[in-house]
């Protein structure tokens, strides 16, 4: 049977990204039957990935090594923290529960998750001969934000510290090409006119690492992808927002997105325009 689907040029772009999220769903976690751990949770969130001993022996003494994507080390501890060769993407914002390791327990956990986390990550625990190896698989999947036409929305941003970024340089754009506010230790007008006068920061939550923004008098238009990037950071923010009853109408569309699941693959289906 020959089915047609008709979508606007607005859910047409959103429906990739929207696939996803609702495939996802946050703070879960699965098995796939070869001890894999899946863990899905929503960008900006926490998360804790899991690693523990069966016998819940004590490894304080242990070498523990956590890795990912193979080459990218998370976390070394070996008596004490290693950070000398922790990939940079890590810096601050991952932590070790040291006082459970005397009860096997190597658990991590992630602050602030960002899309760029998600990947396949090891946890080693003992020599290197003789290590146990924990695997998981992380998805981190973009913040979806409803919101009725009309009505005003916050888009919230901060950087994975949350320091002050009064003169910090970061943007928002929607849909990657349209400029929503650019800030370089002020506000430097840069403003697709989409936008112009519908737009403004929290200006005395700038000092806490607030970088969140507010839309006014929302409309239709206004749905679609946002970034909210540090380019001096190297950091970035997704945000999927739909305005009025876009997210509604794309249940019944679900159907047509799958997404496949492997040990080092997530695979995310297109309607062909």
């Amino acid at each position: 049977m020959l089915l047609t689907v008709h979508m606007s040029p607005v859910e047409m772009e959103l429906l990739p990204l929207l696939c996803l999220c609702l495939l996802s769903v946050s703070g879960t976690t699965f098995a796939d039957g070869n001890n894999l751990q899946i863990i899905k949770v929503t960008e900006g969130s926490d998360v804790i990935l899991p690693c523990s001993t069966s016998t819940e022996e004590d490894v304080t003494s242990e070498r523990i090594e956590w890795n990912k994507d193979v080459e990218k080390q998370v976390f070394l501890y070996e008596g004490e923290l290693l950070l000398s060769g922790q990939d940079q993407q890590f810096t601050d914002c991952v932590s070790l529960y040291t006082s459970e390791l005397q009860h096997g327990n190597a658990s991590i956990e992630i602050k602030n998750t960002k899309l760029s986390d998600s990947g396949d990550y090891t946890c080693k625990i003992g020599k290197l001969q003789t290590n146990q190896t924990f695997p998981i698989q992380l998805l981190v999947v973009p913040l979806i934000i409803k919101v009725k036409e009309g009505n005003s929305v916050i888009l919230p941003c901060s950087p994975r510290t949350k320091e002050d970024v009064k003169e910090d340089h970061f943007e928002w754009k929607k849909d990657g090409q349209k400029d929503v506010l650019v800030y370089k230790g002020m506000e430097d007008g840069t403003r697709h006119q989409q936008f112009r006068g519908r737009v403004s920061l929290f200006k005395d939550e700038l000092k806490n690492g607030n970088a969140s923004i507010k839309i006014r008098t929302t409309t239709e238009a206004d749905s679609g992808n946002y970034t909210c990037e540090f380019p001096d950071l190297h950091e970035t923010l997704h945000i999927l927002l739909v305005v009025g009853d876009k997210l509604t109408s794309y249940g019944s569309f679900t159907f047509l997105c799958f997404c496949l699941l492997k040990t080092s693959r997530i695979k995310l289906c297109k309607i062909p325009r």
